[in-house]
């Protein structure tokens, strides 16, 4: 089951980081845009950083970097024995973007099974925190990883 999962884990990021949007040189050197409030908000106050006993069996760890910013997202999932989510937490190095979708994350995915979670889309998180399309690709934390 853990190669397997594992598989599933890299598939998914794999479809995610696809699916990011790249960005033409142009829009790099845009204006600076002011965030939502809801990004603000998860950024000054995010919820479930930390970490996870990694060597825990019904602990599961995904981690994914954005090529088009370098954000890096490490997201960790405990399942118990029913497969629901009874934690999750994430450790981001990117913009605030990126910092605010991995808390969000965070917060949708507890309490759902991992199949539910797994239905999340990045696009989801980018509505629900109005991110432009530009930032689309900062909502890739969502990765669900599957526990060993």
């Amino acid at each position: 089951m853990a190669a397997a999962g594992a598989g599933r884990l890299r598939r998914a990021a794999s479809a995610l980081l696809l699916r990011a949007p790249r960005l033409p040189a142009r829009e790099l050197s845009a204006p600076a845009r002011l965030y939502h409030k809801k990004v603000v908000d998860h950024y000054e106050n995010p919820r479930n950083v930390g970490s996870l006993d990694k060597t825990s069996k019904n602990v599961g760890t995904g981690l994914v970097g954005a090529p088009a910013c370098g954000d890096v997202m490490k997201l960790q999932i405990q399942v118990d024995e029913k497969g629901k989510i009874v934690d999750a937490r994430f450790k981001t190095f990117g913009c605030g973007s990126a910092i605010a979708s991995s808390s969000l994350a965070t917060e949708w995915v507890k309490g759902k099974t991992v199949e539910e979670a797994l239905t999340i889309k990045n696009t989801d998180i980018a509505k629900e925190l109005c991110l432009p399309p530009v930032k689309l690709h900062c909502s890739t934390s969502l990765l669900i990883p599957t526990p060993k």
